[in-house]
């Protein structure tokens, strides 16, 4: 197996299986078996990825599902709110977490439609604009957290319990 960097977030692909390894985390064929064993009954909430790299969605499914989150996926900021505003949508968004730059509708006009539209969604900007006065920005915005890729998956876990937490006890 080779380590790849995969948009700054790093991921390992098998060879022979074709299956991704989180590193830090079971490899798939591990999480696969476990889930198996431990029925989940409910779900920790459900979350919207929104980045135009497939490769960093995947990865984000791969780890939030493990976590014991539903997960929506877009490729881009306009497909992030057609998922929102379609009423296709079986489950609930508890959380946004979103890139920033991304074709069509850019992760800057996203959080913006998404703070006017969906005001009790909290949102999560993961990127690699590692700009003091744009994470400043979107703080006083009311933006939950800002991540810089790569970021440390212990470190991403922690903002989205705090966020669906936040956004349950401003619910309650």
């Amino acid at each position: 197996m080779k380590p790849q960097a995969a948009s700054n977030l790093e991921i390992q692909e098998g060879e022979a299986t074709n299956q991704v390894e989180v590193l830090g985390l079971p490899s798939r064929r591990l999480m696969n078996q476990s889930v198996g064993m431990v029925s989940r009954k409910k779900s920790l909430g459900g979350i919207l990825v929104v980045d135009d790299e497939t490769a960093n969605r995947k990865l984000l499914r791969l780890i939030l599902e493990y976590a014991g989150y539903d997960i929506l996926e877009a490729e881009d900021g306009q497909e992030a709110i057609n998922v929102l505003s379609s009423g296709e949508n079986p489950m609930t968004v508890d959380l946004i977490i979103t890139d920033l730059n991304m074709p069509k509708v850019d992760g800057f006009e996203a959080i913006t439609a998404f703070q006017k539209e969906y005001p009790s969604i909290p949102v999560i900007v993961l990127t690699g604009i590692g700009d003091r006065e744009v994470e400043t920005s979107f703080r006083r915005q009311g933006v939950s957290d800002y991540l810089m890729k790569p970021v440390d998956v212990r470190t991403l876990l922690a903002s989205v319990t705090d966020a669906i937490a936040q956004r349950q006890l401003s619910c309650a």
